[in-house]
């Protein structure tokens, strides 16, 4: 079970390197809230369109494969009203593909956005006052 959840990068004459698939997913998550015109990630098809991603976790609306050498992502947002969809989530995929491969040395195979819903500005008012 345990090493389901660590992809061997790299096996140095120190010693194994290991990234945990949710570190991937982690990294992948925050990346992608890094795009402007996200308004946040979604917890998935189950899930429906959950409430905004917070600093609690940053993996939440982001499912990896990792193989060997390779990764698959993707990813379950919510954009804001009014952005173009298509030009945000071609940003999201290179924002996150650019982030997994800079830092784990893993090559992005693919980059999956699923659009799950549209954020209006009232509903962001609501949630600041809470």
């Amino acid at each position: 079970m345990e090493a389901d959840r660590f992809e061997e990068a790299e096996r140095t004459s120190l010693g194994a390197i290991r990234i945990a698939n949710e570190v991937v997913a982690v990294i992948a998550g925050l990346a992608a809230t890094e795009v402007e015109g996200l308004a946040g990630m979604s917890g998935g098809i189950a899930g429906g369109i959950a409430e905004m991603l917070g600093r609690k976790n940053l993996s939440r609306g982001v499912k990896v494969e990792v193989g060997e050498r390779e990764a698959a992502v993707d990813l379950y947002v919510i954009v804001e009203f009014g952005v173009q969809i298509p030009e945000v989530a071609l940003r999201v995929q290179e924002n996150v593909k650019q982030a997994i491969e800079s830092m784990t040395g893993l090559k992005v195979i693919e980059v999956n956005v699923h659009v799950q819903g549209v954020s209006f500005p009232e509903a962001q008012e609501e949630q600041r006052v809470k």
